[in-house]
């Protein structure tokens, strides 16, 4: 019987809320759960493995994140773990996909019904990326890896402002603040991790610091980024228009047929 050549880890506790209230489960599943994965795909000889990470990886200001981030280091260190031709694992991280649980998105396509829109902070960015979109580069990464790196796909972001003005431009705001946890902008690529960013055109590489990675410097291609460098959602990223932002959201703005 043919095993499984490649995983892809989706699997998570998300809930930032929940997080901070139920801190333990989500230790449990989001970084015990991560060495499971590792040591599982090992012991059953998995060519290739790719773990789904998020923005709020970077700098974590909420148990989420932080969790995240401990999964991502995981992933990265078990090619070392795993040793020689053995397993070989690598990092995806993006932003928010359009439309998922938990988006804006729908949210407000619900409130406009009533007329207002509850809204944190309407200068608040956040990149977005729909799901086949993620699913593509998901899976363009995995047959690209080597091991050892974390991939940044390039993508566009707009402020909360210009996705109520699409979704519902006739509704009044109620700005009620920053959610616990929640940041201003999103960060794909913090300048502490800049000297080990490599740029291409649709995406961006981010080099692991252990001594594995030591042979594969160069195979990748590529071009250094300089010190310093940011990729956040106000910061070296393509600004939606307010027409590409109604064709990323048309499957959420008003049935103009009716």
């Amino acid at each position: 019987m043919r095993g499984v050549d490649y995983v892809i880890h989706a699997a998570a506790l998300k809930q930032v809320p929940a997080a901070e209230y139920n801190p333990h489960e989500f230790i449990k599943t989001n970084v015990n759960g991560a060495t499971n994965v590792v040591e599982a795909a090992i012991r059953a000889g998995v060519e290739k493995v790719v773990a789904l990470s998020t923005d709020k990886a970077v700098n974590p200001v909420n148990l989420y994140g932080a969790t995240k981030l401990c999964s991502d280091k995981v992933f990265i260190a078990a090619n070392s773990y795993a040793g020689g031709d053995a397993t070989t694992y690598s990092v995806v991280r993006y932003g928010n996909v359009v439309g998922s649980r938990g988006s804006v998105v729908p949210l407000f396509a619900k409130q406009r019904e009533k007329g207002k829109l509850t809204i944190t902070n309407p200068d608040m960015t956040r990149f977005l990326i729909t799901l086949d979109q993620g699913v593509e580069f998901v899976l363009k990464s995995l047959e690209n890896m080597v091991g050892g790196e974390l991939f940044v796909p390039k993508i566009p972001a707009c402020s909360v402002a210009d996705m109520a003005n699409v979704l519902a431009p006739d509704c009044e705001w109620e700005t009620i603040g920053l959610r616990p946890g929640e940041k201003i902008h999103e960060v794909l690529i913090p300048a502490d991790e800049a000297r080990n960013v490599l740029e291409f055109d649709d995406h961006f590489v981010i080099q692991p610091i252990q001594s594995f990675w030591g042979n594969k410097i160069g195979i990748l291609g590529g071009v250094s980024c300089s010190d310093g460098f940011v990729y956040a959602s106000n910061c070296n990223c393509e600004n939606l228009s307010e027409d590409e932002l109604k064709s990323l959201l048309a499957d959420f703005l008003p049935d103009s047929s009716g």
